[in-house]
């Protein structure tokens, strides 16, 4: 397969394809005229990495990930891991983005929105509460 099958196939851009090659977390084979042939071993791999990117995982992570998933003889409890680790970091954005939103929410009801000139929002935004 070329690497517009396997962009059609994964739904991921060809620009990302080749970063992915250029990092080592695929190995496509290189014809004789030096072209990207890309296995279904490689497709799958993309998909995986599609995936793991789609769930906010690092790129590190994703090389952690695969190595884990390419190792037969792995600990679940390292996959586990890695997981609790992301997901514990998904939780703290969660948390800072419900702090934005009730800060917020609390200086948009508290301004007038009139044609007068004073206003909670830019008062607290240039540090004057």
């Amino acid at each position: 397969m070329n690497i517009g099958d396997v962009s059609a196939r994964t739904g991921l851009p060809a620009k990302t394809i080749r970063y992915y090659e250029d990092i080592g977390l695929v190995k496509p084979l290189r014809d004789n005229n030096g072209y990207r042939v890309f296995r279904s071993q490689d497709v799958h791999k993309l998909n995986f990495l599609g995936r793991a990117r789609a769930l906010g995982f690092t790129i590190e992570d994703c090389r952690t990930l695969m190595a884990l998933y390419e190792d037969e003889t792995r600990a679940s409890a390292d996959v586990k891991k890695v997981a609790r680790a992301h997901l514990a970091q998904i939780e703290a954005k969660i948390a800072d983005l419900n702090a934005m939103r009730d800060t917020l929410g609390h200086l948009v009801d508290a301004c007038a929105g009139d044609d007068r000139p004073d206003c909670p929002i830019l008062q607290d935004l240039g540090g004057n509460p």
